[in-house]
Order: C-alpha cells, then structure tokens, then sequence
C-alpha cells in the first residue's frame, strides 16, 4: 500500500475486498445506500464513469474493484472529503483510474464538457430543506439535505455530462419517487429499471435504486424486491452476497 499519512480525528476502514477507505469519525461516512448502488450499477469494459457527490469516494473505489470500466471520477464540492478521497485512491494504488475533482455538481458540464461520461452514478442528498431537521455538522448536512444542488440540478448536469445512451445509476428515498421520474424525464433520462429496498419483509420500503437512460424508449423493468434484513442486526443471503464479506 502507498505511504498515505491520515489526518487527526480520520480511520482507516477495510472494505472486505482488498480496498480500504480513509473516513473521518466524526464526519458522515458511507453506508448500505453506496454498497447497494454499486452493486446496482452496470458499467461496461472501458466505460467512462463519473458519481457526482463521492463524498470520501467510496463509489470510485467500488465500482473499479468489481467492474472493468476504465475511468472513474469523483466530482465533491467539499475539500476536505475531496482530500480523503484522493488520498484513498492513492492508499489503494487505484490514481491511475480513479480521479478526484473538487467542484460543484451544478457545474459539472462546464468542469467536463458534454458527452463526456458513459455512465453516471449518484447517491444524492436525500431530503430537501424543508424535510426533517437540518444535522449541525455541516459536512452531514451536505450529505442528507439539498443545501447545495437539488435534485433538479443533479438531473440537468447528468443529461448533459452522459454520452447519447448514456446511463445514470441512482440511489434514492420512495417518498420522492413520482418527482424523481418526473424530473428525469423532463431531461430524456428515462427510468429503465426500478428495485425497492425494504428493511424487513413486513415493513414500507425506504430505499428506491432507478437506472435511466438518456434518450431511451418509455419503458421500465420494476425487478424483484430487496431485503436488507432476515431479523435485526442478521442480513439476508442476499445481501451478505452484495457485501461479498461472509457476515
């Protein structure tokens, strides 16, 4: 592994498959939402893949362990995550095909150009700002509340940034599900494949991943549903298998 120095207050996590991801502990770190995504998103030998928000990067370093796309960029707006997430990359010897930027996904077309990415990947700030209380640590905040780009934002840069068929990979709250399709379509991403995530079997799904396709036909695959849990704190074989860790 590089020579990678960590800052005070960060750790070193093991992700189970030969990666490790440079996290703060009191700042907001990954969850099942990026692991689901990653394991949603279907990305072609040599595509080019950019996850607008990476955060501390942990879709790049995902995404390059198990799949045979050819780049991957991160676009973060806040330094201090973009500075994790580089020196991930560096710490795992992934710099040559994943490349951290520090810039605002409401300029992402600008920072890129157009039709520069196969694939776009996205694990957005779920709430807007008038959904729940806003956290006090800034950096959650960013993660969980549109205080910086809604969602409109994200759809406009993705329609802009994808190649003609282009796909964008997405992970998102149900509550919000008519407006994400509406949004997307309103800029040809049209919803191609659509999986609930649910808890526990009896219980409301809380998580929505969507696949759409830039130009594509009006037409949706809705896929089997996925469970999280067999009983609290035990995952389903399912998802053991997504983690790919045995736990």
């Amino acid at each position: 592994m590089a020579d990678v120095r960590l800052q005070a207050g960060e750790h070193l996590d093991d992700l189970q498959n030969g990666y490790f991801i440079i996290q703060a502990a009191e700042g907001f770190r990954y969850g099942i939402d990026a692991v689901l995504l990653s394991a949603f998103a279907r990305v072609k030998e040599g595509e080019n893949v950019l996850d607008m928000g990476t955060g501390t990067g942990i879709l790049p370093i995902l995404l390059a362990a198990k799949t045979r796309g050819r780049s991957f960029t991160g676009l973060e707006i806040q330094e201090k995550s973009a500075d994790m997430a580089r020196r991930s990359a560096a710490y795992n010897h992934l710099e040559e095909s994943i490349r951290i930027v520090r810039g605002d996904i409401k300029e992402a077309s600008a920072l890129f150009g157009p039709a520069s990415f196969d694939v776009v990947v996205s694990n957005p700030p779920y709430m807007t700002g008038s959904h729940g209380l806003v956290n006090p640590s800034e950096a959650k905040a960013i993660a969980r509340h549109e205080l910086l780009c809604t969602l409109e934002d994200l759809a406009r840069e993705t329609a802009r940034v994808l190649t003609a068929r282009g796909r964008f990979y997405l992970i998102h709250r149900p509550f919000r599900l008519a407006e994400i399709i509406r949004v997307l379509s309103a800029y040809r991403l049209e919803p191609k494949r659509m999986r609930l995530v649910y808890p526990f079997t009896d219980r409301e799904p809380n998580l929505v991943l969507l696949e759409a396709c830039k130009n594509g036909n009006a037409r949706i695959t809705v896929e089997k549903p996925l469970i999280v849990y067999e009983k609290p704190g035990v995952y389903t074989e399912e998802i053991r298998e997504i983690y790919g860790d045995g736990r």
